[in-house]
């Protein structure tokens, strides 16, 4: 994709990787609309960014996404890309079943049906755009997943495949899929510790090396940073096992 002159919507825009990404895109000259369940987060950052718009909806509610959809269109009609980062992360423990359900259901309405329903609902008009990108945020757990979020990590791995899937059908459209697969990234996903963890990368490194690649490459499909390419190919290495023993150690 072109990182300038598109209309661009940003789920889960209000905080994290979404907002970092929403003020990247703003700065380099396109019309950006954050959206996400906390109107307050939303304002905060449309406020910091004149120009930039912001629209409330719940992505894990079907009926919520169809009333989204439609107004986003109407109120933005030029918009050709959609990025779905919106996303929950919960520890869960499956021994506690069937007690865990309500994590898990949760996960997978916001994480899985969410992003396949926007993007079903927002992709007639994509398809009638000159040129249009459907962006999914995924994870690096979606190649090696994380023993303590078994479903963050299967939503992750099945937006992947939808992903590939979609990019296949979409051949020979003016629509295009892209896939960024971020690594640990210090954020508030998980709460303060992550977003103060020395461990995790810093969001603005992470974002800026996005932004390079897409900048470089305006036909990438993946974009992976080179802190997230030992998850990404680990099993490609063959050192998946040791990968995954390191990243579930106790700690």
């Amino acid at each position: 994709m072109q990182i300038s002159g598109n209309t661009i919507l940003i789920t889960g825009g209000g905080s994290g990787i979404g907002q970092a990404l929403a003020e990247k895109f703003h700065a380099a000259g396109n019309q950006v609309i954050i959206a996400g369940r906390n109107a307050a987060n939303l304002d905060a950052v449309t406020a910091a960014n004149p120009g930039m718009a912001s629209m409330t909806f719940d992505v894990g509610d079907a009926a919520s996404i169809e009333a989204f959809a439609a107004g986003l269109v109407a109120a933005h009609p030029a918009v050709n890309v959609i990025i779905n980062n919106a996303g929950i992360m919960q520890i869960e423990d499956i021994l506690q079943a069937p007690a865990n359900l309500a994590t898990t259901e949760a996960t997978v309405a916001t994480n899985l049906l969410g992003p396949i329903r926007l993007t079903s609902a927002l992709l007639p008009h994509l398809l009638k755009q000159p040129a249009a990108t459907v962006m999914m945020v995924t994870s690096g757990l979606a190649f090696v997943p994380m023993v303590a979020t078994p479903t963050y990590s299967a939503t992750k791995s099945a937006i992947h495949a939808y992903a590939m899937a979609l990019r296949e059908q979409l051949k020979g459209t003016s629509t295009e899929v892209v896939e960024i697969i971020p690594p640990y990234v210090q954020t508030s996903l998980t709460g303060d510790h992550q977003a103060n963890d020395p461990a995790a990368m810093p969001l603005t490194d992470f974002i800026d090396e996005v932004m390079a690649i897409l900048a470089s490459d305006a036909k990438v499909r993946e974009v992976i940073v080179e802190r997230c390419k030992p998850l990404r190919f680990a099993a490609q290495q063959g050192n998946f096992d040791q990968i995954f023993a390191t990243l579930n150690a106790p700690r």
